[in-house]
């Protein structure tokens, strides 16, 4: 048996989709190397990590970067899990019909399939997440909607564990994912070590909130508004002049506000703001920042502005919402998240009028 490879603790394959994201499958990556030998020497012996494709020319993720594999597909049962690594959406196919065949045998061996950013999408689309929950990015929340109505979402939480398949949100959820199952396989200190030399100061269950909550609940059906809502996310710190979202997808500012009032009931300015208000709470339930900051990354010029706006809203001045009490945390599985009735949010925005 001498010179045989035996099977280290926690062994990974990985599968990188077109187009994916380089920083979601390198976090995870470099925690394996971390946990799997001492100090940062990167021998692989406490873990095993393996590319895999269908073919041998190189998969580019989204910025361009491209990576090759280590090999073609190995029998599953070779792993512990199987990381699908997902990126963008729009752009094609992400996986081919072999690959897709692979993800199945390995399902029925009963191997732990893992989707890591839109990497969900992909075992939705391989039918590999029929009653399962599925855990997606709040930036992605409408987008998984659309496309699998029927499906159980979460868009709250950093990752979510339902038996044998595992989905996380992406980002930064990637490290807190790997220490988990670092921790699960070789024990709290190597995880913990693996987290400090990458100066991660903390570990996040999966249970907690993502670092920014989906700022809209509404299912919009009009392509334009759905654009503007996003860009109205991308730029809460730096809010954009209504003129500007309007240019940016084509049309006058006349135009964004008829569609406003015709899909949301309200001006653009108006949810914008609300949207705005709905974050800086959020800041304030999760977060030690201070006020101040928060209205600053809320994109409020000052202090006093942000505070009337925010007793208009809520009742309450931001400072005592940092002395009411927080409800306790919740570690059993979330329910699904429910849309508010039709037309819930105007009662909210008729403060802004």
């Amino acid at each position: 048996m001498a010179g045989l490879r035996t099977r280290p603790p926690l062994s990974v394959g990985f599968i990188l989709a077109e187009n994916f994201t380089l920083s979601a499958f390198s976090l995870f990556v470099d925690f394996l190397r971390l946990a799997s030998d001492e100090g940062d020497r990167s021998r692989p012996i406490q873990c095993r990590w393996t590319i895999m494709s269908s073919r041998q020319t190189a998969v580019k993720a989204s910025c361009g970067v491209q990576i090759n594999r280590d090999s073609g597909f190995l029998d599953p049962k070779n792993f512990d899990y199987i990381v699908v690594v997902g990126g963008l959406l729009h752009t094609g196919p992400q996986i081919d019909d072999e690959t897709n065949a692979y993800l199945a045998a390995a399902a029925r061996d009963g191997v732990t399939l893992i989707g890591l950013c839109t990497g969900g999408f992909i075992l939705c689309r391989a039918g590999l997440m029929k009653g399962r929950r599925v855990c997606v990015s709040w930036y992605c929340y409408q987008d998984f909607l659309s496309e699998f109505p029927d499906h159980r979402v979460i868009a709250d939480r950093m990752f979510f564990v339902d038996g044998n398949r595992i989905t996380c949100s992406g980002g930064a959820g990637t490290a807190d994912l790997a220490s988990f199952l670092i921790e699960r396989h070789l024990g709290r200190a190597i995880a913990q070590k693996a987290r400090h030399i990458l100066l991660l100061d903390r570990v996040r269950a999966g249970s907690e909130a993502q670092p920014h909550p989906p700022a809209n609940d509404e299912i919009v059906g009009d392509e334009r508004v759905r654009r503007a809502l996003l860009l109205m996310e991308q730029h809460v710190a730096d809010p954009l002049p209504i003129a500007e979202l309007a240019s940016r997808l084509s049309i006058s500012p006349r135009q964004l506000e008829r569609l406003f009032q015709s899909v949301m009931g309200v001006k653009p300015a108006q949810h914008y703001r609300l949207l705005r208000l709905r974050y800086a709470r959020w800041l304030l339930d999760h977060t030690d920042l201070s006020i101040t900051e928060i209205a600053l990354d809320s994109g409020f010029a000052d202090c006093a502005h942000f505070s009337r706006k925010f007793k208009a809203l809520h009742g309450f001045t931001p400072t005592d919402a940092r002395t009411r009490e927080k409800p306790p945390a919740v570690d059993h599985e979330p329910a699904m998240p429910t849309m508010p009735p039709p037309n819930a949010h105007l009662a909210a925005m008729r403060i802004f009028e």
